[in-house]
């Protein structure tokens, strides 16, 4: 995908992977609205951006708030023009401290559904049928591997990722033949906040700077031709491209 002048919209965008990824789409050229509840955090990275002569706009909205896509879609719209990129990176744990799934609140899970999986849904059906129309575009669902291996305590969060998982095989099944890509990437274990939040004994020694696997996520963007549609990928297995 060419991302020079592309109009992106990147959620979870106030800190961690979000934030590195609105950041090297930026450097690349795209204009990039960033999404994320209300926050100065949001407003700081935005503020950074511009400072180093990019284009991008802040969206405070909480994904996972059944209102909440349409107005981002507005904004966007209004803001950076018809999108052609959408990267869903918004995620919560659902609970913390992790605790076994049947300890896990029903609200908790519905929480970790809602922004993990439901909210992105509606953006999609809100951001995707216009990229078909037009022929072209790209959604990036970022997961993780807790949707695919069976992880003591990460209930609701393994849960909500793995439906994204096959949300994302389901709808590249579906846009076949559009000009509509949709891949879901496994950016690894990083040092953010929500890693912490969840592991705080861990190394962060150990942990990829959310920086570098932006990097791997934006050559896995442009190379995205190459995957078949609705995959999912590993962002280590774009590294060195």
């Amino acid at each position: 995908m060419e991302l020079r002048g592309a109009a992106a919209v990147v959620t979870g965008a106030s800190r961690g992977l979000g934030a590195a990824l609105a950041r090297r789409l930026v450097a690349a050229g795209a204009r990039v609205a960033l999404v994320a509840r209300p926050s100065e955090e949001l407003e700081q990275v935005v503020r950074g951006i511009r400072a180093a002569g990019g284009e991008a706009h802040a969206v405070a909205a909480d994904v996972g708030d059944k209102r909440a896509p349409h107005a981002i879609a507005a904004a966007a719209a209004a803001l950076v023009g018809p999108v052609e990129l959408l990267v869903q990176a918004a995620s919560t744990l659902g609970h913390v401290p992790l605790r076994p799934l049947l300890d896990t609140g029903c609200e908790a899970l519905e929480r970790a559904l809602a922004v993990n999986l439901v909210g992105p849904f509606r953006l999609a059906k809100l951001l995707v049928t216009p990229m078909a129309l037009r022929g072209r575009g790209l959604v990036v669902h970022v997961t993780s591997d807790a949707a695919v291996g069976a992880y003591s305590g990460w209930g609701a969060y393994g849960v909500s990722k793995a439906a994204l998982d096959h949300l994302g095989r389901i709808l590249g099944a579906e846009l076949e033949g559009t000009g509509v890509r949709v891949v879901t990437v496994d950016p690894g274990e990083m040092d953010t906040v929500m890693h912490a939040e969840a592991l705080p004994g861990a190394d962060r020694a150990a942990l990829l700077a959310p920086d570098v696997v932006a990097a791997r996520i934006v050559r896995l963007v442009r190379d995205a031709s190459a995957v078949p549609n609705g995959a999912r990928v590993e962002a280590a297995s774009w590294e060195g491209r």
